[in-house]
């Protein structure tokens, strides 16, 4: 059995939070950069160097990428031969987003009621938690900082299996095409196809999580994302909705077996800046 203290876990969130908002992955500026080579209109192209730039400022000043910080999303991966010591666990968490967006300069943006007062927490707390227990000895832990103009544009539908993969398709692309400009693209659509009603809302959220540049593992899927990436790109919505070829940088697909009278399908839509750290703490 591993003890970990709760303390390693509030410093572990702390500092993911921080640079979550400040570090841009990579892979997503491989992306944007050969966006930028293909796109033709002046206007897409001045956007995507503006949105290169600012990733380098963020970078080089420690200053969030976006003046929306998001609701903090935590997704856990807890080896089933870690033992907790020091306090509680989910308080540890709370902990440190209250630090992290504190001396991180990162704008709260969490009110306490959804619709009586809407008050502001003033600390981003309650972050919304999402564990998983896994085999090991140690914890993993992502930070997802979530924006709302993203997050208001994500929809989940329950389709009837009569509608097929084309129906799921359409209602895919739809969502994209009625977001337009306001989840501010070019977007990472994140879809999850099938469980029930609430696991293809989380899934569409985890799709998010995987690598830009890994494909879907099951060939047909994989084909499935190559395909609606085509089509979302042809709708010609382009970087920040003016316009262009690069809607969405991918499309990320989590399957999972459902009812046989169900086709639920979760469409989760994220921003440019594509915000995610992950630590293994042991």
């Amino acid at each position: 059995m591993n003890e970990i203290d709760i303390s390693r876990i509030i410093s572990a969130v702390k500092t993911l939070c921080m640079e979550a908002n400040y570090l841009i992955d990579p892979i997503v500026r491989e992306r944007l950069r050969i966006a930028l080579k293909k796109e033709d209109l002046p206007i897409a192209r001045e956007i995507l160097e503006m949105i290169l730039e600012n990733h380098i400022l963020a970078h080089e000043k420690q200053m969030p990428i976006c003046q929306d910080c998001g609701v903090v999303v935590v997704f856990i991966e807890l080896g089933q031969d870690v033992h907790i010591v020091g306090g509680d666990f989910y308080e540890a968490i709370q902990e440190g987003v209250r630090r992290g967006y504190s001396d991180g300069y990162l704008r709260k943006s969490i009110v306490s009621d959804p619709i009586f007062g809407r008050k502001n927490t003033q600390d981003n707390t309650p972050a919304i938690i999402h564990t998983e227990i896994v085999q090991g000895n140690s914890i993993q832990i992502t930070i997802a900082p979530k924006g709302g103009g993203a997050e208001n544009m994500s929809e989940i539908k329950m389709l009837k299996p009569a509608d097929g993969i084309e129906g799921m398709k359409n209602f895919i692309i739809d969502c994209v095409k009625r977001a337009g400009g306001n989840p501010c693209p070019p977007v990472i659509v994140g879809v999850g196809v099938g469980g029930d009603f609430e696991q293809c809302a989380l899934m569409a959220k985890k799709a998010l999580l995987r690598p830009l540049n890994e494909p879907n593992s099951v060939l047909e899927w994989a084909e499935v994302e190559r395909d609606l990436l085509a089509r979302i790109n042809d709708l010609g919505i382009g970087p920040m909705g003016t316009g262009g070829k690069t809607t969405a940088l991918a499309v990320q697909i989590i399957q999972k077996p459902c009812h046989m009278a169900s086709l639920p399908v979760a469409v989760n839509i994220q921003c440019h800046a594509h915000r995610h750290r992950s630590i293994r703490v042991e």
